[in-house]
């Protein structure tokens, strides 16, 4: 724990929590300023520090300003987390009303910062805006409803035997740790679904999507009895009639529709190797399958492939295509043989284009997305987003302007509805052969926007700087990790004779980069941590003259126009408690540095 300075930037986070929070919001201004720059002391917690444990007297109470802190209660593989708050909610208040000891301990979820007050400020409140009273009441009672559940199955006990395996299939087991529920009984098509905290019925519409022929139960099931489960079940182990050939995938549809349920991004199925999917930047195993067959894999696509595709992969040993399951769920598929046969790679494209606000995209990327030519480059590494992004700048497009929006993809992957702009989406393989000839022909298509999917080689950077230089607006993505090696990544590709001369087509024409990665969110998700540098005269100057190592100073001194620094963005994630210190150092590319600025240099 640390005390925190009171700065106008944590004052104005303060003030934003007391305005939301239902007991502080009566207050006016004044009372409020003074209940937080003259009673409250300001805290910063790190993961994992407790701000109260069970047995404490109960003497503060505490506002949460930013980051996240769970109630838990028990202590080593007891411990159970019951609820977890976020801003602008309280902590010990319970306590503080009953003026007795701590019954639960309080630990922090990421990053958290929170406002510290005393009992007796509370009690100041209460007594001087009755109504206030009022509000805690209504709190405290959403909280109990929230946090309160039946008693237990009298069957499903700590002691009691685990189902079959084949129940457990039904579910996939990180929906069940997630949710911390599981399949306990099977009568025909009624199951009975444990639960340990809380069943409300977003979760049962969502295991109703996984299993929709069935009609679900829930019963309340004790916490010792889910844990016994999880440690017993899971994985390859889970299977045990041997009498199944191959992995148990009986049709890629199956896996897809729980991939998207799950909230995944990517399904993996490699020969030799049980399915696995990425959820929340991690990959894991889908447990109740075997290990999937050397041509398994190709025998579950090839019915969802153009015939075109299958000789092609036949031919060349790798093949992208995309899939469309239904109207709502589209996936980027490449197909591979390796040494122990056929293997697949699914990527989720959402159906619902974001817009740069739901992103949380700064305003920059929408004024380029609006400028009438240039080159906008939006990188990172794979799944860092970046089909998204372009996307949104797409829509933007779309929805704001009249003119002709052309697309170049490997394969399409988000589809656009022509609104305000005409849009023609091509497929290099089924539309044209290459990303070079479609900028070839683009030229002579009208356009004012052209989308390339990726620029892979000389040829194909080479007619993107040309289709901006003629003025058009061209947006494209790179597989770099900082707007300095994007520039020096896009020179080097060229011979030394030619680079001169693509310097000063960048410098003529490069509007800005967008850097992006996705880093995992304390509690759950993804959040993007940015780079940002927006081009101006200068920094033209210094890509024209070779003198890209200075753009790092430009990008420093300029963040009034908009340039950010990844280490700078990792940091303030941090600060927030959207993500954990160890994340943070994770996706830094300069990780001395960012070493430094958490504080765990040994410097």
């Amino acid at each position: 724990m640390r005390v925190i300075d009171k700065t106008p930037e944590v004052l104005s986070e303060a003030c934003k929590a007391f305005d939301t929070n239902p007991f502080f919001e009566l207050l006016s201004d004044a009372q409020r300023d003074q209940v937080i720059s003259k009673a409250g002391t300001i805290e910063g917690y790190a993961d994992g520090e407790f701000i109260l444990k069970a047995g404490d007297p109960a003497d503060f109470l505490f506002v949460i300003i930013s980051g996240q802190v769970a109630i838990v209660v028990g202590e080593g593989e007891e411990q159970m987390e019951i609820t977890r708050l976020e801003p602008p909610q309280m902590v010990g208040e319970m306590a503080v009303i009953l003026n007795e000891k701590r019954t639960a301990s309080c630990v922090v979820r990421g990053e958290t910062k929170i406002l510290k007050l005393a009992q007796e400020v509370f009690k100041k409140v209460v007594a001087g805006i009755p109504e206030a009273g009022m509000s805690m009441i209504r709190m405290l009672a959403e909280r109990l409803k929230k946090t309160s559940r039946p008693p237990a199955h009298r069957e499903f006990h700590a002691d009691a035997p685990i189902p079959p395996a084949d129940i457990l299939r039904l579910i996939p087991i990180a929906f069940m740790q997630r949710h911390r529920v599981v399949p306990v009984r099977k009568q025909e098509n009624k199951l009975l679904l444990g639960f340990c905290e809380n069943m409300d019925d977003s979760l049962m519409a969502s295991v109703g999507n996984l299993l929709p022929s069935m009609k679900i139960e829930p019963v309340s099931i004790e916490s010792g009895y889910f844990q016994k489960i999880m440690k017993s079940y899971g994985g390859e182990s889970a299977v045990t009639d041997k009498s199944v050939s191959g992995s148990g995938v009986r049709h890629i549809d199956d896996l897809l529709k729980r991939l998207v349920e799950e909230g995944g991004s990517d399904l993996h199925m490699s020969a030799g190797q049980i399915p696995r999917w990425r959820i929340d930047g991690q990959i894991r195993s889908i447990s109740g399958f075997m290990k999937l067959a050397s041509e398994e894999v190709f025998q579950l696509l090839a019915p969802i492939m153009r015939p075109d595709s299958i000789e092609e992969f036949k031919k060349t040993g790798d093949e992208d295509f995309a899939y469309a399951m239904d109207k709502h769920s589209r996936f980027r598929v490449n197909l591979l043989r390796d040494h122990l046969g056929v293997s697949a790679v699914f990527r989720h494209i959402p159906n619902t284009i974001f817009t740069l606000e739901e992103l949380g995209m700064p305003d920059i990327l929408r004024q380029w997305a609006e400028a009438p030519k240039g080159l906008v480059l939006v990188t990172g590494p794979t799944g860092s987003g970046k089909s998204t992004t372009l996307a949104a700048m797409v829509d933007h497009i779309n929805r704001t302007q009249d003119g002709h929006i052309l697309t170049i993809e490997d394969p399409i992957e988000f589809v656009h509805q022509s609104r305000k702009a005409l849009v023609n989406q091509r497929e290099v393989g089924v539309h044209t052969s290459s990303f070079s000839r479609a900028l070839k022909a683009a030229l002579r298509e009208d356009p004012d926007v052209v989308l390339v999917g990726e620029m892979r080689d000389l040829e194909t950077i080479s007619m993107a700087l040309e289709t901006a230089n003629t003025g058009h607006l061209v947006l494209a993505t790179l597989h770099t990790s900082t707007a300095i090696s994007t520039v020096s990544r896009i020179v080097d590709q060229f011979p030394a004779e030619a680079q001169e001369q693509i310097r000063c087509g960048l410098a003529d024409n490069l509007l800005g980069v967008c850097c992006q990665t996705l880093c995992r969110k304390t509690g759950g998700g993804r959040v993007p941590a940015l780079e940002i540098m927006v081009m101006d005269y200068a920094m033209g100057n210094m890509i024209r003259e070779g003198r890209t190592h200075m753009l790092l100073t430009a990008m420093t001194t300029g963040q009034n126009r908009g340039n950010r620094l990844l280490n700078d963005d990792l940091q303030k994630l941090v600060t927030s408690g959207k993500i954990t210190r160890e994340e943070a150092l994770s996706n830094a590319v300069d990780r001395r540095d960012m070493s430094r600025r958490l504080g765990l240099s040994k410097e």
